[in-house]
């Protein structure tokens, strides 16, 4: 059983407010830049930068980070990925912004911390999550939150983006 609950115009606001609380936080966007994790990560990070450029008159890089060969929770998959730096740009001295889709046990968070460690030290490391659902099983907690979406273990949760899905929303699935 599939129940939408967050259609696309919540989504897009949810996106807005947390380009909001990242120009807040970081007095403006000098210095700052966005690593989506694929794949719906990437597309996240994506329309953040764009309503950044929007609001800032300013672009910001925005790169892509595949975390498949640094998880510690699919070791099967761990061949099948590059292990070496991916991004585009250097992150040494910058604010990183990590995005990703749904925020659940932290091993993605901590997958993709491994793989940007990479490209030198950041200045520092936020990040952005559409939703949190809970059930941490790793101490990792989300700086920008579009929406909190309390769900059981058992549930999932289905973010969709029009770039790979044809339309915008969040579900639950049972």
């Amino acid at each position: 059983m599939q129940k939408e609950v967050v259609d696309s115009m919540a989504m897009k606001r949810a996106l807005t407010r947390i380009t909001y609380e990242i120009i807040e936080q970081n007095k403006g966007i000098r210095n700052v830049v966005l690593v989506g994790i694929k794949t719906r990560g990437v597309y996240i990070a994506q329309r953040i930068a764009e309503r950044l450029a929007q609001l800032e008159a300013a672009t910001i890089p925005v790169g892509e980070l595949d975390i498949t060969a640094f998880r510690d929770d699919q070791p099967e998959m761990a061949d099948q990925a590059p292990t070496d730096y991916q991004l585009t740009f250097d992150v040494a001295g910058k604010k990183v912004i990590l995005v990703d889709d749904v925020l659940f046990t932290g091993r993605t968070i901590r997958a993709a911390l491994d793989a940007l460690m990479g490209g030198g030290r950041p200045q520092s490391i936020s990040l952005a999550v559409l939703v949190d659902r809970g059930h941490r099983e790793l101490p990792i907690r989300a700086d920008f939150i579009g929406k909190n979406i309390p769900t059981a273990r058992q549930e999932r949760i289905k973010v969709s983006v029009t770039e790979v899905d044809g339309h915008d929303g969040i579900e639950i699935i049972n």
